[in-house]
């Protein structure tokens, strides 16, 4: 308990320091990404203050694993310069039980960052979006159009132009209908659709359907079976991002039985997960550093930490970004950087400097 008390006790200014830095960082580079649009609309100040207020949750998010990396490299480097590293080994205390309180650390941290993020970084991190929209004169990108829903088990499909949320209309509709063994049986087409509460009204609609061998159309009398919530069609306007973990995976469910893409909005949502692992990897490649450096201990760890995120980030992104085109699946895409880091961490512990 002594031994992890003192390393804890050499490793909190560390970390708060770093922390400290690289929110400053990330915060400095979205302000300056933004900082043109704002002259150039004449934003008042307090709403970019405003803004980047709001992107402090976010930019701790994004700093915890690094500054996590950066504070246990530093701590154990600053040790074994002055030789105490080597005299708590020396005295037959194994390396492991000398890191033992960093890994805690970062077992904390991993759990604590998914409720953070859930909690906090979200519902910040949309309202910063929101303002920065407003103050870049940026309409959010309209994702209602071109939608095809399939419903009752795929026996009743939706093709809509375009969907109004604000109106609750369907404009340009197409739906077919089959039998359960896939046969066609009817199709609608309206120009408009507009919802009443209770089931959806047609304007100017005709139905094709089979009468003999003869396939006729005729205008559609009034109808009541219609009655698919309006939300299934604006499903692809939602940006499970914003959403909070429980809501992101009612989203995946809903765009499911909608019949609608949701690769992306699954990829996103075991991101949240496996995101919050990476605390826990950071530590063990910091624990596998650790002692390697006698020199420059600040600035090699500093420049460590920077690779290793960078690298981790990247081949993130590149798996992100496949299973999020279906090349992968979401899983596999969300939890493929940690096991690659946690795999590569466990090899260098194995060959670390004892």
């Amino acid at each position: 308990m002594i031994l992890d008390r003192y390393m804890i006790r050499h490793f909190i200014p560390v970390f708060i320091f770093a922390s400290f830095m690289f929110v400053t960082l990330l915060c400095l580079i979205d302000l300056f990404l933004n900082l043109v649009h704002y002259l150039n609309y004449e934003a008042p100040f307090s709403e970019i203050m405003k803004a980047s207020y709001y992107y402090i949750p976010k930019s701790f998010s994004l700093a915890l694993p690094i500054s996590l990396l950066f504070a246990s490299a530093y701590t154990l480097g600053d040790l074994a310069a002055r030789n105490e590293l080597t005299s708590v080994i020396s005295s037959g205390i194994p390396f492991w039980r000398l890191a033992r309180s960093f890994m805690a650390i970062g077992i904390i941290a991993s759990f604590s960052a998914f409720f953070f993020e859930d909690i906090v970084v979200i519902p910040t991190f949309r309202e910063k979006n929101t303002i920065t929209r407003r103050l870049r004169h940026q309409e959010q990108q309209e994702k209602n159009a071109n939608i095809v829903v399939k419903t009752r088990d795929g026996n009743r499909i939706y093709s809509v132009d375009f969907y109004d949320s604000n109106n609750k209309t369907l404009n340009g509709v197409s739906i077919v209908e089959r039998y359960d063994d896939g046969r066609f049986m009817s199709q609608i087409r309206a120009s408009v659709a507009r919802w009443n509460g209770e089931y959806w009204l047609f304007s100017n609609a005709y139905i094709y359907e089979w009468e003999g061998r003869l396939l006729r159309v005729h205008a559609l009398p009034a109808v009541t079976d219609y009655t698919e919530e309006p939300d299934i069609f604006g499903r692809s306007s939602v940006d499970s991002a914003d959403l909070s973990a429980r809501d992101a995976a009612l989203l995946v469910k809903d765009l499911k039985q909608a019949g609608l893409p949701y690769a992306d909005a699954q990829s996103d949502y075991y991101h949240r997960f496996s995101f919050s692992a990476v605390s826990f990897i950071v530590i063990i490649l910091s624990i596998s550093m650790g002692g390697r450096f006698r020199k420059n201990i600040m600035l090699m760890s500093l420049l460590t930490s920077l690779i290793a995120a960078v690298v981790f980030y990247v081949i993130e992104m590149l798996s992100m970004m496949t299973a999020k085109l279906g090349y992968i699946p979401p899983v596999v895409g969300a939890w493929f950087p940690v096991v690659l880091f946690s795999m590569v961490g466990m090899v260098l512990v194995r060959y670390a400097k004892t």
